[in-house]
């Protein structure tokens, strides 16, 4: 097995130690930090999102598997800079304001780091004009806003209609979800997509950099 697939299996099993010393040795061998990323422990985070996606495996593993990979693009991160490689795209994500449930979010920006994007995470409560503020200052060409109380699902109308005021409605793609939400939801409000869980939410944002 050569030490990609291992880098790969070991992150699926969610052995952070494990991950850490075969990116070491990979760097050492001289392999490109690209080449680590893309073939070692972006492969093995994809696995993690497809099975979660089929209720092959559970949320404890999906967190252990992405602080395996956290603890692998650390040592990446330097050497992918000077390297000059960019990342997929940019998305913010947060709670909408006056809910702070974070575990849906977390679980999203993670399978969304797992698919190569860079996330800004705003965190929990934020007001709609807090993601406008975020896309416009640091590029970020999708919004991603989560909602577990029914009483705050109407904030992802605020955002979407702050969007189209500040202008930037034509640059930006919204995406919303939560236990609440639903398609018709999304499609009264004008979002752009939603989805049911997380592995498919960063299938959406990832296709809507490659489109």
């Amino acid at each position: 097995m050569s030490i990609l697939n291992e880098i790969s299996e070991n992150l699926q099993k969610g052995k952070a130690k494990i991950v850490t010393a075969l990116v070491a040795q990979a760097i050492e061998e001289g392999i490109p930090a690209s080449q680590i990323l893309n073939e070692g422990l972006l492969p093995g985070m994809s696995v993690i999102g497809e099975k979660f996606k089929n209720n092959e495996v559970y949320v404890p593993e999906v967190l252990i598997a992405a602080r395996a990979m956290n603890a692998g693009t650390e040592l990446l991160k330097p050497l992918l800079k000077s390297e000059g490689v960019s990342s997929l795209g940019k998305v913010c994500i947060g709670t909408v304001k006056g809910d702070l449930h974070d575990i849906g979010k977390n679980l999203v920006r993670m399978m969304m780091e797992g698919k190569g994007l860079e996330v800004v995470d705003l965190g929990t409560d934020v007001a709609p004009e807090t993601f406008i503020k975020a896309a416009t200052e640091q590029g970020c060409k999708v919004i991603c806003c989560s909602a577990l109380l029914t009483t705050t699902m109407n904030v992802m109308d605020e955002v979407v209609r702050n969007c189209e005021a500040a202008g930037i409605r034509d640059q930006v793609k919204i995406m919303i979800g939560g236990a609440p939400v639903t398609q018709e939801f999304c499609d009264k409000i004008g979002a752009d997509a939603y989805t049911s869980d997380a592995a498919s939410a960063a299938d959406v944002a990832a296709s809507f950099f490659c489109a």
